[in-house]
C-alpha cells in the first residue's frame, strides 16, 4: 500500500519552542506500509530475546538404576530393569524440552521495507515530531521531561532517536518509563511500533535546522515557595509545642507525688512535738 504523498512533521527545539514544519525525505516516508512483512519482522525480533534455556533430564542423565530391581520371571510382577524407567517416580522424562534455539532469521531487505512501513504508519498517523538538535552537556532528566510535557504526549510511550550515539540523551530518560532513546541507525520495527509518538533529530533525517530563539519557560511563582516555607514554620512550632506539653504535665505530677509524700512525714512530726509539749 503506497501513496505518492509529501509528509509533513512538527518541527520543535530542544526545549519545546514550536517551529515550522518540515517535509520528511520522500525517499523514506513514501507511504508505504506493509502489515505482513512487520508482523514478520516483529515476530522475529521477540523470539530473538527469548533463550531457550529450559532443561529436563532423559532417561540416561538421571543418577541411579544401573542395577535391574528385581529378578526377569518368578515374583508375578512387570518386568523392569531400572527404576529410573519413565514410569518410576524419580525416573527419566519422556520428550521434555532442551535447550534449543529460537532464532529467526529475517532478510536484509524484508528488515528494512517493515522499518520503512512503520515509519510510514506512525507519519500517517501525524506522530512524527523533528526535534532541531539534542546538545545536552550532561544528563539532566528534568530536561527531557520538560520537553516532553511541552509537547503534550506525557501519557504517551516515546521513542526518542538520535543522530549517532548521545549518552547524555540516553541517561537522561534512562529513568522516564514511558521514555526510551536509542539511535536512528539503532531503530527496530518492534521499537517503532511499540510507542506512540516518534521524536527524531533533524541530522538523523539529513537535515539541519538553523538555530531559532527558545521560549521562555514560565516559572512558578515566588508566593508558592514564602507559604511553604511558612506552612513548614508553623509545623515547627506547633512540634515544639507538643513536646512542652507532656514535659509540663510530667511537672505538675511530679509536684503532686511529693506533696502527698511529704504530707505524712508532717503529720507525724506534730504528734510528736504535742507528745513532747505533755
Amino acid at each position: 500500500m503506497a501513496d505518492n504523498t509529501t509528509f509533513q512533521a512538527a518541527a520543535y527545539t530542544a526545549q519545546g519552542t514550536t517551529r515550522d514544519k518540515i517535509a520528511l525525505p520522500e525517499q523514506l516516508f513514501d507511504g508505504t506500509v506493509n502489515m505482513p512483512v512487520m508482523h514478520q519482522a516483529v515476530k522475529a525480533y521477540l523470539a530473538n530475546q527469548r533463550q531457550g534455556n529450559a532443561a529436563t533430564k532423559i532417561r540416561k542423565y538421571v543418577v541411579g538404576g544401573n542395577q535391574k530391581p528385581w529378578k526377569q520371571k518368578g515374583t508375578g510382577r512387570a518386568r523392569q530393569g531400572s527404576i529410573r524407567a519413565p514410569n518410576w517416580v524419580g525416573g527419566g522424562t519422556v520428550f521434555g524440552p532442551i535447550p534449543r534455539s529460537y532464532a529467526q532469521y529475517v532478510p536484509r531487505q524484508v528488515r528494512a521495507l517493515a522499518r520503512k512501513s512503520a515509519l510510514n504508519a506512525r507519519a500517517r498517523e501525524n506522530a512524527i515530531y523533528v526535534i532541531d538538535l539534542f546538545d545536552y552537556d550532561a544528563p539532566k532528566t528534568s530536561r527531557l521531561k520538560g520537553l516532553i510535557d511541552r509537547l503534550g504526549v506525557t501519557d504517551q510511550k516515546v521513542l526518542i532517536l538520535t543522530d549517532g550515539v548521545k549518552p547524555n540523551v540516553f541517561l537522561s530518560g534512562r529513568n522516564l518509563p514511558t521514555v526510551h532513546v536509542m539511535p536512528y541507525s539503532d531503530v527496530s520495527t518492534y521499537h517503532i511500533l511499540w510507542s506512540d509518538v516518534v521524536l527524531i533529530e533533524s541530522g538523523a533525517l539529513g537535515q539541519s535546522l538553523d538555530p531559532i530563539a527558545e521560549e521562555r519557560v514560565a516559572e512558578r511563582p515566588a508566593r508558592a515557595t514564602k507559604n511553604v516555607a511558612a506552612k513548614k514554620t508553623t509545623k515547627a512550632a506547633a512540634k515544639k509545642v507538643a513536646k512542652k506539653a507532656p514535659a509540663k504535665k510530667a511537672a505538675k505530677t511530679a509536684k503532686k507525688t511529693s506533696a502527698k509524700k511529704a504530707a505524712p512525714k508532717r503529720s507525724a512530726a506534730k504528734k510528736s512535738a504535742k507528745k513532747k509539749g505533755k
